[in-house]
C-alpha cells in the first residue's frame, strides 16, 4: 500500500512539473510568434516606403531637377520667394 501511494504521489508531483514546463513552453511560443509579427509588420513598412519612394523618383519631371522645385513657401525670405538667388 505504501508503494502504491508512493506513486501516486510521485506522478502528481510529475504532472505539476509538466504543467508548469508546459506553461512556460506556451509562454516562449506566444513571444515567439509576437516577435516574428512584429518583425513581419518591420519589413513591409520597410518595402512599402522603398516601393512608394522608387514610384516617386520614377514620376519626377523635368521641372524638378531645379533647385527649389517642390517647395513650399512657408519660410519666405526678404524678397518674399524662394527665388532670391537665382538672378530673376
Amino acid at each position: 500500500m505504501f508503494s502504491g501511494e508512493r506513486r501516486g504521489a510521485e506522478s502528481e508531483e510529475r504532472t505539476e512539473e509538466a504543467q508548469a514546463c508546459e506553461s512556460s513552453h506556451t509562454f516562449a511560443r506566444a513571444v515567439g510568434w509576437i516577435s516574428v509579427a512584429a518583425g513581419a509588420i518591420a519589413l513591409g513598412f520597410y518595402v512599402g516606403r522603398q516601393l512608394r519612394a522608387r514610384y516617386n523618383f520614377n514620376r519626377r519631371t523635368p521641372y524638378d531637377f531645379y533647385s527649389h522645385a517642390g517647395d513650399e513657401q512657408r519660410h519666405r525670405s526678404a524678397s518674399g520667394s524662394a527665388e532670391y538667388g537665382v538672378g530673376i
